[in-house]
């Protein structure tokens, strides 16, 4: 079985490539299936905007096509940026992560409750068109600094609740372990043995 995930992140990839590595089911890129266009993300969820990706590629392929949709939801921004959140600093997706950190930080200089969590949102149409959908989340606060170095986005101003670390300072292992994504995926993997278990 070939799956396609809808996207060309690189790091997004290889988490999947290693998580899906018992299962035999080749992983592709967008790019590596011929998929060579972008998907206008005009979904007003995370969860919208992930069926967007995956249906696309899924019409170019017909294979199995996965797609995830994640960000940072600050409740003293009342959610904010949500799905804006590669596109929330002044520059648009033109920002560097850092910039986006300091943007944030920012608009929060006076914001004394600080709770945020990171939602990540994924989708997978199989061959014959059924779905199946995991929505996952990692919470804790947005600290008044950036810290670390590790991951990509938020993680060097997002610390998960119980730590005293931000997610950039955790190693990969322990970042994936409690991240949104992480938990996203293997939930993933649990729900698509279960739907390849009833098409036996």
């Amino acid at each position: 079985m070939k799956l396609i995930l809808a996207s060309n992140n690189k790091n997004k990839l290889r988490e999947l490539r290693e998580l899906m590595s018992d299962t035999g089911i080749e992983i592709l890129s967008q790019s590596e299936a011929g998929c060579n266009f972008e998907v206008e993300e005009n979904g007003t969820t995370f969860a919208e905007n992930a069926y967007l990706k995956a249906e696309a590629v899924y019409k170019a392929t017909g294979l199995a096509s996965l797609a995830d949709d994640s960000g940072l939801a600050v409740d003293a921004l009342d959610g904010a940026p949500g799905i804006y959140s590669a596109r929330f600093a002044p520059g648009g997706h033109s920002a560097t992560d850092y910039e986006r950190n300091v943007y944030l930080l920012s608009v929060m200089e006076n914001v004394e409750h600080r709770d945020a969590k990171f939602v990540c949102s994924i989708c997978c149409i199989m061959p014959g068109g059924d779905i199946i959908r995991t929505e996952e989340y990692c919470y804790g606060d947005i600290i008044r600094e950036q810290r670390g170095s590790g991951g990509f986005g938020y993680n060097t101003v997002f610390r998960p609740k119980g730590y005293d670390i931000t997610m950039a300072e955790m190693s990969d292992e322990e970042r994936y372990s409690i991240s949104h994504r992480g938990k996203a995926l293997r939930e993933f993997k649990k729900k698509l043995r279960e739907y390849n278990d009833t098409k036996q």
